[in-house]
């Protein structure tokens, strides 16, 4: 149950961090995007970073869909707990939207009208999905005090260097589809996301079973 409870807590404080400080870039930032990318990618990866060195060990500090998958398929656990893991990533992620929201006094339900689509945002997707993932797992191999370094640095260079803006996480794609803020992503377009995610996911695993049966 505590490995549970990590995963829906940490979920939706990374989402809290991630809509708290797109609303707060934007709003100090007066309108312009650069300073409130910014402050985002800065605010995720320093919140991201202590996620993971004090929930890694309860539950591993997945908060994403796809890592979940990953381990699961390396076989790190079990069926259940996957389900279980997906759960609480899901509703976590959605949970602190939410509460993002009640913070700021903005209307709870909201639906986002940023349009975020396109081959070129897809593909983005997709390679950032493969590079977080490839750092996790190398981490997990060769670094593993160095992960949650590795992983909050990763994310906030991902921010800047990707035009997709480095989601990488279905359980974020679809929570942010529920918020109008700085973050946000169009209904419509999140399944472009999490297909392009899943399909990265897809791809590391067959790459890291193939080396661990060559190993």
């Amino acid at each position: 149950m505590r490995s549970y409870v990590s995963e829906f807590v940490g979920t939706a404080l990374l989402l809290a961090i991630v809509a708290g400080s797109g609303f707060m870039g934007e709003s100090l930032g007066a309108g312009n995007a650069a300073v409130a990318l910014l402050g985002n990618s800065i605010a995720t990866g320093a919140g991201l970073y202590a996620l993971i060195v004090l929930l890694g060990p309860i539950s591993g500090a997945h908060f994403n869909p796809v890592v979940t998958l990953m381990f699961w398929k390396l076989g790190h656990l079990n069926l259940k707990k996957m389900l279980g893991y997906w759960a609480c990533q899901f509703t976590g992620a959605i949970a602190g939207i939410w509460l993002t929201h009640l913070m700021f006094s903005l209307p709870i339900i909201q639906v986002s009208t940023k349009v975020r689509t396109g081959l070129g945002i897809w593909a983005s997707e997709f390679i950032s999905t493969l590079i977080l993932l490839s750092v996790i797992r190398i981490g997990d191999k060769e670094a593993k005090d160095r992960v949650p370094m590795l992983v909050a640095l990763t994310v906030t260079a991902g921010y800047w260097f990707t035009s997709s803006t480095f989601f990488a996480n279905p359980a974020v794609a679809l929570a942010r589809s529920l918020t109008n803020t700085f973050v946000g992503i169009a209904p419509n377009d999140v399944l472009g996301f999490v297909v392009a995610e899943v399909l990265a996911a897809l791809v590391m695993i067959g790459i890291s079973s193939s080396s661990k049966q060559n190993s």
